[in-house]
């Protein structure tokens, strides 16, 4: 009875098998590492949608004189806390206003930071193309710096 009638693989042909799997796993790593960075852009937009609705809410409701607006404000909201605390509302039933259940957290944003604090701010008297924090929160964004799947850094969405 020969060796080869006892079964079994010779050690050629695992070093075959395993080369095709090392292969076939390279080819999969940008596929995977693609999926995520588009899964983790999805939440981006999702974010940025949910907390500029909720800017914008806030700037209706203080046209409407449903809300209290300080005079000479611009009429935004002066922090991103201020949409999940909540203001009084002005309307018959006066019960307090919220426009956030919470502060969406920017996937992109570094460890650590809370939500409120890894997004940009733009106040209402800054320029577009120069974003900066002031009085008020007119518009949010991502402080990264990569570049998303559509070649369009994060932080200019």
């Amino acid at each position: 009875m020969s060796r080869r009638a006892a079964g079994g693989f010779s050690l050629v042909e695992l070093l075959v098998v395993m080369l095709v799997l090392g292969v076939l796993a390279a080819a999969a790593m940008p596929l995977a590492e693609l999926t995520v960075q588009r899964e983790r852009e999805r939440e981006l937009k999702h974010a940025l949608l949910e907390v500029r609705d909720a800017i914008d809410a806030y700037k209706r409701a203080g046209e409407l004189g449903q809300v209290v607006v300080p005079v000479g404000s611009s009429g935004y909201p002066a922090s991103l806390d201020v949409l999940v605390e909540g203001v009084q509302d002005l309307r018959p039933g006066g019960q307090k206003r919220v426009f956030l259940r919470r502060i969406p957290a920017d996937p992109f944003a570094a460890p650590g930071l809370t939500a409120a604090q890894g997004w940009r701010l733009r106040s209402y008297q800054s320029p577009h193309d120069r974003p900066e924090p002031g009085a008020d929160v007119y518009d949010i964004g991502s402080k990264s710096s990569v570049i998303g799947l559509n070649g369009v850094p994060l932080k200019d969405w």
